[in-house]
């Protein structure tokens, strides 16, 4: 029905990019390592797309003819972040770097929280994987009512909070007040989140009600392009977020990836002229960030099983891309994403699939995506859509 479909695959890179150095992440491949793990992947529909004959996966072989085009995509853009994975991915090239903070948050940014925000005082302040500060931290937390502030390799703000002790709405408003009253330029922080969690000392667990306030993309992204031509653009999942909710016009908040792909189901059988950007964020949060082969696996599977049904109800109107914003590789050391090339798969029903070979910029997506609507544009990037179906 003359829809077009992005599916973000969070964290599902597929080898080290050839700056992969300076950022700590060379020998990372998140699908290739995963594969040698497990002694092999079961994604027979992904295979059948083509995703094998993009690069050596244990388990996933490559076909002769697949239903795909294939192929996979370099980051220009610095860092890797989902912030930026996705900003390039529609259409821009983000050569300003986000601030890190490393060693923890500088002491006029706290002590502007606590006087802002009224918490009278902190727990954390440094690097940390969320699961294991809110082990570390949750009983103390409990009983100061102090919120926990953490960061990551990425430009992030975390703050974790009990929601019997912060309730929800009150760390949404923390969180607002940090992104629009603290971290003002010159500074540039990607993101702030918050990060409730429930249960007891000893059993504490993260729930579903992360929320992010993220910075506006600094120039029009393809979705604000397509929203001012009145092409209805959805966003499902952690799009939202990502874009500051700017450029679209139906938002549909998920929980977890089973959400995401119901919804892409509804919105494939109902769509019509769409623009569907859709993220699930499972094989990051709950697997990548927590280097855990054997679930992000699992999930993968749960993703690949869910495709058939999916691409029976599209037509030969309707596009499909599947790829990546950067890599979580869950077999190295580290628990952060890794600075990785990320699938490309381009899906027209009863089109023959061929070889994208390796695109220079994940702008590639987005310039693709408006020439489908025929949009004039100056988004980055290299339009792939000739090869398919003009």
């Amino acid at each position: 029905m003359k829809n077009f479909f992005i599916i973000i695959l969070d964290g599902v890179g597929i080898g080290e990019l050839p700056d992969a150095k300076k950022y700590g992440d060379e020998g990372s491949n998140t699908l290739g390592n995963m594969a040698l793990a497990l002694d092999g992947l079961n994604l027979p529909n992904l295979a059948r797309l083509g995703l094998g004959n993009i690069n050596e996966i244990k388990g996933v072989p490559s076909v002769s003819n697949p239903l795909a085009s294939f192929g996979k995509m370099n980051e220009v853009s610095k860092g890797k972040d989902s912030t930026t994975g996705h900003w390039e991915l529609a259409g821009l090239n983000i050569q300003t770097d986000f601030s890190y903070f490393p060693n923890g948050f500088h002491k006029k940014i706290i002590d502007d929280f606590i006087s802002l925000t009224n918490c009278k005082g902190v727990l954390g302040n440094k690097a940390a994987s969320g699961t294991e500060i809110i082990k570390e931290l949750g009983a103390e937390h409990m009983r100061t009512g102090f919120p926990i502030v953490y960061t990551s390799a990425d430009s992030v703000f975390q703050i974790a909070a009990h929601e019997e002790i912060i309730p929800l709405e009150k760390l949404y408003e923390i969180c607002d007040i940090t992104r629009n009253k603290i971290l003002v330029p010159p500074l540039n922080v990607g993101r702030v989140i918050a990060r409730p969690f429930i249960g007891n000392p000893g059993n504490f667990s993260r729930t579903t009600n992360r929320k992010d306030f993220s910075l506006d993309p600094p120039e029009e992204t393809l979705l604000d392009l397509l929203y001012k031509k009145n092409i209805t653009t959805i966003a499902i999942g952690k799009i939202n977020d990502l874009f500051n909710y700017r450029g679209i016009k139906i938002k549909e908040k998920t929980k977890s990836n089973l959400e995401g792909c119901n919804k892409l189901i509804e919105y494939a059988s109902k769509a019509e002229h769409s623009f569907i950007f859709a993220n699930l964020v499972d094989f990051d949060v709950y697997f990548g960030h927590r280097n855990d082969p054997a679930g992000f696996a699992s999930a993968l599977s749960e993703f690949d099983a869910f495709l058939p049904n999916f691409l029976d109800i599209l037509d030969e109107t309707d596009s499909l891309i599947i790829t990546a914003d950067h890599g979580n590789d869950p077999t190295t050391p580290s628990t952060d994403h890794s600075r990785e090339y990320v699938p490309l798969l381009y899906f027209i029903k009863n089109v023959d699939g061929e070889n994208l070979g390796i695109r220079k910029s994940f702008s590639d997506v987005g310039k693709t995506a408006a020439d489908f609507f025929n949009v004039e544009n100056n988004l980055n990037g290299k339009s792939f859509k000739k090869n398919k179906l003009n």
